[in-house]
């Protein structure tokens, strides 16, 4: 009988931090993080339009400034980070 005592006291701690996580989960976003998530997302898509762009950059002096606008894309990522 100890056992099963002990396995239903982890079931129910299992049970708590799984719904502890869901409640985190589904909390409201402050507006900053509302902000913040857009702006990763809106970085994420202009970086995806320019690498598209550079892979169909056919001119040199195109493909040079496709190249720097995505090496100031991934750092604003980073930061965010």
């Amino acid at each position: 009988m100890a056992r099963g005592w002990e396995s239903k006291s982890v079931e129910a701690q299992q049970n708590e931090a799984r719904d502890a996580a869901r409640a985190e989960k589904h909390r409201p976003l402050s507006e900053e993080e509302r902000a913040g998530i857009q702006r990763r997302r809106t970085l994420e898509l202009a970086r995806a339009r320019t690498a598209a762009d550079f892979d169909q950059a056919a001119s040199p002096a195109q493909r040079e400034m496709l190249k720097r606008a995505l090496t100031a894309l991934d750092a604003e990522l980073r930061a965010l980070d």
